[in-house]
């Protein structure tokens, strides 16, 4: 885990999300404390469990990239879930055990990719031997003693050769080459739904891991270019030394000391159960999802994972509900509560320029791509982002989202237009805002636009 402060941790966030500076800090706290829970002496690290966040606010406002951006700050496994896809147990839907089971995967994939990154110089070099000999096969015994017959010095020339094909191989003046090599044919796994008590769950299996040498290894012989078979060539060798029972230590441990699941729509789930018949959405769920957030042990295909020490960041508008219509228990696992602010016309225009994901940076590179230059007046930013606030006002306010509606209909033209070379520089102005975007600020239904 990286050693950052909280006060680095919340410059780190400043740097993609605007505002929201009471859940910046919530959540770097909580970042640090596992950093401090660490250093605490063993007898007393297991007893310190993570203080649990709910992320109060409508939708848009920043409360999935908080997370996401914190996972990636902490190099950490993270997962995010909705809350309303699960139903109660005894009713066709996901087990909520599923959301340990693929966290756990996506962390094996992280610390495998990881650990490949690691041993790529090595598995270059043998991946170049290897090269080499599709270059230069080695010859039959009975050859080779007629040449040293031949030739005292024939095994020195052989040597001089290889190496002058290596020094053209490290060049690139021979990755246009054409080699054929034996590859191994991709097995796809099998996927099975098994209805299981506690719902639905996907199996995948693979019968070529199931039954491990017994069945022999599928290849296929392909010609392509060298720089081709040079990748696949690593890929291979990086297989080979990477050791995977490392590895699934390694993601396991990763899990339980600093996973994050981000559960959305919580207040989905919030409420009475219903008196009228089943509700398999709502309490049940809750009270399904509470010994995975309380702390349990979850079955997996690398073994046992504890939820002990995972960090459950939740979220939702809770417009309906409330927090407090949650059972006690649940509400108990959640003691950090986080009300986020609505956004204005103000923070539009700081979405739109501060960030290093801009919308605006973001349209700007893609323009180029094309060749064309674009150049937004500062009054025509804020004219576009007291448009977006406008249609919040008086429609469905989906928060920065509608940045991406506005957007659209500004530019539709150009970017429908761009790739005949006709334009070449373009300058938006507060007038070219308000003639493209009459429309929609005129128009109360929004449906024909993609939000």
């Amino acid at each position: 885990m990286p050693d950052l402060t909280p006060k680095e941790i919340v410059q780190e966030l400043d740097k993609y999300i605007v505002g929201q500076d009471k859940a910046k800090c919530a959540v770097a706290i909580a970042l640090r404390n596992r950093w401090r829970r660490q250093r605490v002496p063993d007898d007393l690290r297991q007893e310190i469990l993570p203080n649990n966040i709910i992320l109060i606010g409508p939708t848009g406002v920043g409360k999935t990239e908080i997370a996401r951006r914190l996972a990636r700050l902490a190099n950490a496994p993270f997962i995010k879930v909705e809350a309303s896809k699960f139903t109660e147990v005894g009713y066709v839907g996901r087990d909520v055990e599923g959301i340990i089971r693929d966290l756990t995967e996506l962390a094996v994939n992280m610390v495998r990719s990881e650990k490949t990154q690691e041993v790529q110089d090595k598995a270059g070099e043998a991946a170049e031997e290897r090269l080499l000999d599709l270059l230069l096969p080695p010859l039959p015994v009975s050859a080779r003693k007629r040449l040293e017959e031949a030739s005292s010095d024939w095994e020195e020339k052989q040597g001089e050769t290889r190496e002058k094909l290596k020094t053209q191989l490290r060049e690139g003046k021979l990755d246009s080459r054409p080699v054929e090599m034996e590859v191994p044919q991709r097995v796809l796994p099998f996927v099975a739904e098994v209805f299981t008590p506690a719902g639905v769950e996907e199996l995948d299996m693979n019968l070529q891991e199931m039954l491990g040498n017994m069945l022999p290894k599928r290849t296929k012989r392909r010609k392509m270019l060298l720089s081709e078979a040079r990748k696949i060539l690593i890929q291979e060798e990086a297989g080979k030394l990477v050791d995977m029972e490392a590895v699934l230590s390694e993601a396991v441990t990763r899990v339980q000391e600093s996973g994050i699941v981000f559960l959305d729509e919580l207040d989905k789930i919030a409420g009475e159960r219903s008196q009228t018949g089943p509700d398999v959405s709502r309490e049940g769920v809750q009270r399904d999802l509470l010994p995975i957030v309380e702390g349990s042990n979850v079955m997996t295909k690398y073994g046992l994972v504890k939820t002990d020490h995972i960090l459950f960041i939740a979220a939702g508008a809770f417009h309906v509900s409330k927090p407090s219509d949650l059972i006690p228990e649940m509400q108990g696992r959640f003691p950090i509560r986080v009300e986020l602010d609505s956004l204005s016309a103000e923070d539009f225009v700081r979405i739109l320029t501060e960030p290093q994901n801009a919308l605006l940076k973001q349209y700007t590179a893609m323009l180029a791509t094309e060749g064309v230059s674009i150049e937004f007046t500062p009054e025509a930013i804020r004219e576009i982002a007291h448009t977006a606030a406008l249609v919040n006002e008086r429609t469905e306010n989906i928060g920065a989202r509608r940045l991406h509606t506005v957007m659209t209909a500004l530019l539709e033209d150009i970017l429908f237009s761009a790739s005949e070379g006709k334009i070449k520089k373009v300058r938006i102005t507060p007038e070219v805002v308000r003639e493209r975007l009459f429309g929609i600020v005129q128009d109360q239904d929004l449906s024909r636009y993609i939000l």
